[in-house]
């Protein structure tokens, strides 16, 4: 299948915190609300224009608690321009139901991963009728899924699903290709390249992440092949050898810096409010 058309700028989404890192491991995570919305702040100025939120609860552990999802999404609407994009995955013990209550916090969009996968020593677990169940929650919300690819074959599952229960809210196709994860499909320039020209037609843009050591080869694998970035302390803490990442900022910099060098600038929010199909979907509501 051929790849979507590369656009002249590079969405850059920075994922800011994840569910699996300690704040005991990691002080430096913002895992409060304050902490989120400055990093957000931080993030957009850098060259950011979507934000993939995890939100943490007052023990600084992963949490789906419905209230906290919305003061998060209200805060970070207020106070940035930023497309907010909540987890749907959450950490891998939560139920399928808590999972779809994410949507009733309204975000602009929500990540919609596109099967199980092994993940490290645990099992990301999304079998097909949560998949389904999911997509067409999404549909009826109206809220822009992105499409999270851990694996060559949840590629095939994009296709089927597509296929089965027509395009999006939008009717824009986004998907963010996430490797190196253990399990999951490595974070190198020919199993990204393999897994681009296996996308459906109906992809109109992705994005690649990739995951601690691999961040750096999958981003510039992504934009030598017209894709967009994902970065974030959420995917890696370590900013070089023996370097941590210091803020969530620093990372959305350099990739910043390397859509520049490749002529490609970073997007503004409302870019990726076009690139995403929210833009149009806004107006007609």
């Amino acid at each position: 299948m051929a790849s979507p058309s590369p656009t002249r700028e590079t969405l850059i989404t920075v994922a800011p915190t994840g569910a699996e890192t300690s704040k005991d491991a990691c002080p430096d995570l913002p895992t409060t609300l304050p902490e989120l919305v400055e990093t957000a702040q931080r993030c957009e100025s850098a060259g950011a224009a979507m934000i993939h939120v995890h939100v943490r609860d007052a023990d600084h552990r992963s949490t789906l608690d419905l209230g906290r999802l919305r003061r998060c999404v209200a805060a970070l609407r207020a106070e940035t321009d930023l497309v907010i994009q909540l987890s749907t995955g959450g950490a891998v013990t939560d139920s399928y139901a808590d999972r779809l209550r994410v949507l009733d916090a309204e975000p602009d969009s929500c990540s919609l991963t596109m099967g199980t996968v092994n993940f490290g020593d645990d099992v990301f677990s999304n079998p097909w009728p949560f998949v389904v169940e999911l997509y067409e929650l999404t549909q009826a919300r109206g809220v822009v899924p992105e499409f999270e690819l851990f694996d060559l074959g949840h590629v095939a599952a994009l296709h089927r699903l597509l296929d089965t229960c027509g395009p999006p809210f939008g009717g824009r196709v986004h998907c963010d290709f996430v490797m190196g994860v253990p399990g999951g499909m490595p974070g190198d320039a020919a199993t990204l390249t393999a897994a681009v020209q296996a996308l459906p037609h109906a992809v109109t843009s992705w994005s690649a992440t990739g995951i601690g050591r691999t961040t750096l080869p999958v981003a510039l694998a992504a934009l030598s092949c017209g894709g967009h970035l994902r970065v974030g302390m959420e995917d890696t803490l370590s900013f070089a050898k023996g370097r941590p990442v210091r803020h969530n900022a620093e990372l959305v910099e350099r990739a910043a810096t390397l859509a520049m060098v490749a002529q490609r600038p970073p997007m503004p929010p409302g870019g990726a409010r076009e690139l995403l199909g929210l833009a149009s979907a806004e107006v007609g509501q």
